[in-house]
């Protein structure tokens, strides 16, 4: 088996690089603080878009900072009785997808509820407010200024809300809603079930948004991680603040939220992965306690993984 990274038994033991602030767990709570302060005026309106077996919606909350943000909401026509859940999460500066993406679900007797981040390609709002790198990357975004404007700070809170909302709507069975994504939405699908631990079952495919000093120390700063080389480029071309930047990055390191989580993970992680690197995402996989479990395709990269679809469709659906 061809190797890019660590061996299969190393990435089994290895605990990650990004150093962890020493008041992480405390800028968490305070951050969940503020955005449980929130007023989210919740509005739904019925979509253009029609099924004969599911409504759809256009989900809008107001998230932290006064953001407004959209998701799309899909909900099975006959529910019985209230229905399980499951939140999505898309890649780095994607969108929510299409309506006939989620369907399956739908058809499956199950809500579903897929977030557009903030700033990227869907309609979510970022509302900026911050000095410095603005022109590129949202991971360093307020990096310069502290870890209270770092974009993914807000995100990460945008889904952990997100997630509250759907077990809050009155068709929705608060005990059975799921978090599901692929790369960036791995990542969130991380953190939403570490900051809202009422999340059931998390399905996280190559998760994004961890152990970002192994990204720059194996020379992988490329790619979704190029904004960390054009950020010390710009602003600490002779390194003379690199432990501070990446001690800032640790507030949004996946791994440091992952003892959070109370749900089941299902990770899959392909070996080959120079875009998300192996390591990486073991590093946040060795930190969670709860019950979760591995699938590793040695061969692939960050790629579609095949029968992942089925795979993930399979574990969310179970009773």
């Amino acid at each position: 088996m061809p190797i890019v990274d660590m061996s299969l038994v190393q990435l089994q033991e290895y605990q990650g690089r990004n150093p962890r602030p020493e008041d992480f767990d405390i800028f968490w709570d305070q951050s969940l603080a503020e955005m449980r302060s929130v007023n989210a005026d919740l509005k739904v309106v019925p979509a253009s878009f029609e099924t004969n077996f599911a409504d759809c919606f256009d989900l809008f909350f107001t998230g932290v900072r006064g953001a407004r943000i959209h998701a799309k909401l899909v909900r099975p026509k006959k529910l019985q009785s209230q229905a399980p859940a499951v939140v999505r999460f898309h890649g780095y500066t994607g969108d929510s997808g299409d309506w006939i993406g989620h369907l399956p679900f739908a058809a499956a007797g199950i809500v579903v509820a897929a977030l557009d981040c903030r700033g990227q390609a869907g309609l979510s709002e970022d509302v900026g407010g911050v000095k410095g790198n603005t022109h590129h990357g949202h991971i360093i975004r307020g990096l310069y200024e502290g870890p209270d404007k770092l974009l993914f700070r807000d995100i990460f809170l945008d889904a952990a809300q997100f997630a509250g909302i759907v077990m809050a709507l009155p068709e929705v069975d608060s005990k059975r809603v799921d978090a599901e994504g692929v790369s960036q939405g791995g990542g969130l699908t991380l953190a939403c079930a570490a900051l809202e631990p009422r999340i059931r079952r998390a399905a996280a495919t190559m998760p994004f948004l961890c152990d970002y000093q192994r990204v720059w120390e194996m020379d992988l700063a490329k790619d979704a991680y190029e904004e960390l080389r054009t950020f010390f480029r710009q602003f600490d071309p002779a390194h003379e603040n690199i432990a501070e930047w990446f001690q800032r990055l640790g507030y949004i390191d996946c791994q440091h939220l992952a003892a959070r989580i109370r749900g089941e993970v299902f990770m899959i992680t392909g070996l080959m992965d120079t875009i998300c690197p192996p390591s990486t995402q073991f590093a946040t996989y060795n930190k969670i306690i709860s019950k979760k479990n591995m699938l590793v395709y040695p061969d692939y990269g960050h790629e579609r993984l095949p029968r992942v679809p089925d795979r993930v469709f399979e574990f969310l659906c179970h009773p």
